[in-house]
């Protein structure tokens, strides 16, 4: 079964009031057999329009387990605050086996 992963790129407008969300997440995240890649690290564009400033990539067990995570009720109570705070976009990605 081939892994699943969140790709997230974002820009945070209101790091103070992002805040709760980024201390939260990581807790969903694990319940769902999942953890992080990277989150927010360093980044350089060598090809194609520049991608917001922020992305975070999620490693889950399979695509069911990261669908399962980002349905959750545990994550579903704190996506508001990162769509009040942050703009940009997300997928849910099949690894290769």
């Amino acid at each position: 079964m081939a892994k699943g992963y969140f790709i997230a790129h974002l820009d945070v407008s209101d790091p103070d009031a992002y805040g709760p969300y980024r201390d939260k997440a990581p807790g969903t995240v694990a319940q769902h057999g999942g953890k992080y890649l990277t989150r927010g690290g360093d980044m350089e564009s060598v090809e194609g329009d520049p991608l917001p400033s922020r992305t975070v990539v999620l490693e889950f067990p399979s695509v069911e387990a990261a669908r399962a995570w980002y349905n959750s009720p545990e994550y579903q109570e704190i996506i508001g605050i990162r769509h009040a705070n942050a703009t940009g976009f997300a997928q849910i990605v099949e690894g290769a086996d």
